[in-house]
């Protein structure tokens, strides 16, 4: 064999040593190799009837081609048991979901009782404007809190990735109301700004950073003093105060409103300050009301409560306690035969039907279509990240079978009147099992051993628990 050949066939063994080499490393790498590559590839299969599949599915969404046509046909709007709402609200293009949600609680309330026009509302704008402020201050007094932590401590990491935001929960609706009450929406009406929050809350985010690195700067200077601190977070706030007035005006002190009647007709007109107004129209017992939670990734009949999961830094965590299903759906019913609205939240988006509003887990056959299963229970998707609740609304219909069991529940959503069936989505039972997650009820609807469960002492979960991201 001349030298020429020998190097050549030299070279050929090196390249496919190398090469099976190569191979050996992806798979034990975990790589994709070429035999796995030919496997898959057999497992489209390229049939006519793929093809033919593929072709009609590169060019519509999947959504629209497994909605089971079957089931569109069974929808039905008749309810044995519902609590009678006025107009629907809009929140717009804004994560005020929970706030709307809470607060259409209350106004249903306030229209019965005081006989007001069907279209009253409370000021959304005007409590978003202190939410806005209070958790700024709650990110900034954090903040001071945390100082002597390193930067990449997960609870300091987690505040400054979350400094601000217009999501929320019912604990928020009670801290803000508490503290600065209620105005109606002709007094302090919607902007630009509460009806498209992301703008003003991202340019908020921005300056509590900036504001946050400086307070740890100062925290940390030898002789700074807690006063000298607080004075410094006050400058901070007044620059944030002025960006709210800017966007959304400022709340007003006190304000002088006729009061009509469900005809039209002015009863009254008299001046109130904004708490006068919410102890004559609205005032409530917020320490009657409690969150229950369906979490199966957790033990039940335990008390939660979530650190930092609070819009008022003096204010309430959130605090739930976790019950099965069977033990949630009777409270709830009886709310509803007593006219009562729940805040009620979920995950709203899974199976929802959005032409008819119709949330049931029938809606679309994703299986037959892209011949797989998805077989994954509640807590399988909760472990996972599948799910969780993403928005609030206002529980307010249960239709019964004969024997008193649940066939379908309905919420007033804040979507305006226009969306799903005349602004309200309709659940399958089967579906409020599944991507239901809290309630509030009111302490008279609870059992008392139920009741009883609430005084154990919560057990603290971290604001960085993906299954606690506020609704919006």
């Amino acid at each position: 064999m001349t030298k020429k050949y020998l190097a050549f066939a030299i070279a050929s063994m090196l390249v496919f040593a190398a090469a099976t080499a190569q191979k050996k490393q992806q798979q034990d790498n975990g790589g994709i190799t070429s035999e796995m590559m030919q496997q898959m590839k057999k497992g489209f299969g390229g049939s006519a009837s793929d093809k033919a599949l593929r072709n009609i599915m590169v060019n519509n969404s999947p959504a629209k081609l497994a909605m089971n046509y079957e089931n569109a046909t069974k929808f039905d709007s008749h309810f044995s048991n519902r609590v009678i709402s006025k107009a629907v609200t809009d929140q717009k293009s804004s994560g005020r979901c929970w706030m709307f949600t809470g607060m259409n609680v209350l106004r249903n309330q306030a229209i019965r009782k005081h006989h007001l026009p069907d279209n009253f509302q409370f000021s959304q704008a005007y409590l978003f404007f202190y939410d806005q402020l209070e958790k700024s201050n709650l990110f900034l007094q954090a903040i001071i809190d945390t100082y002597k932590k390193p930067m990449n401590d997960q609870e300091v990491e987690w505040l400054f990735k979350n400094p601000i935001g217009d999501g929320g929960q019912f604990t928020g609706v009670a801290n803000l109301i508490a503290k600065y009450g209620l105005v109606p929406s002709d007094v302090m009406p919607e902007t630009y700004n509460t009806n498209n929050t992301s703008s003003i809350s991202n340019l908020i985010a921005l300056k509590l950073r900036e504001d946050g690195l400086l307070l740890r700067e100062m925290a940390a200077q030898r002789g700074m003093t807690p006063a000298k601190l607080q004075a410094k977070k006050t400058e901070m706030l007044t620059e944030i105060y002025r960006m709210l007035a800017l966007t959304m005006g400022e709340p007003p002190a006190q304000f002088t409103w006729q009061q009509k009647d469900a005809k039209g007709e002015i009863v009254e007109t008299k001046t109130y300050t904004p708490m006068e107004f919410y102890e004559k129209f609205a005032k409530t017992d917020f320490s009657k009301y409690y969150m229950v939670m369906n979490d199966p990734t957790r033990e039940y009949y335990k008390v939660y409560e979530i650190q930092y999961d609070r819009h008022v830094y003096d204010g309430q965590n959130w605090r739930y306690l976790n019950l099965p299903m069977e033990d949630i759906a009777p409270m709830c019913i009886a709310s509803i035969k007593d006219s009562t609205m729940m805040y009620f939240s979920c995950d709203v988006g899974k199976f929802l039907n959005r032409d008819n509003g119709l949330m049931d887990m029938n809606n679309y056959d994703y299986a037959s279509l892209m011949g797989t299963t998805f077989n994954m229970d509640k807590k399988q998707r909760v472990a996972t990240f599948a799910s969780g609740s993403s928005h609030a609304m206002t529980l307010c219909a249960v239709d019964l079978d004969k024997d008193g069991k649940p066939i379908k529940w309905m919420v007033e959503n804040s979507w305006g009147p226009n969306y799903g069936w005349q602004g309200n989505l309709i659940m399958t039972n089967d579906w409020f099992n599944e991507y239901m997650f809290r309630v509030v009820l009111e302490e008279k609807y609870i059992p008392a051993n139920i009741l009883k469960m609430m005084d154990q002492t919560p057990i603290m979960l971290p604001a960085w628990d993906p299954m606690f991201a506020p609704e919006e």
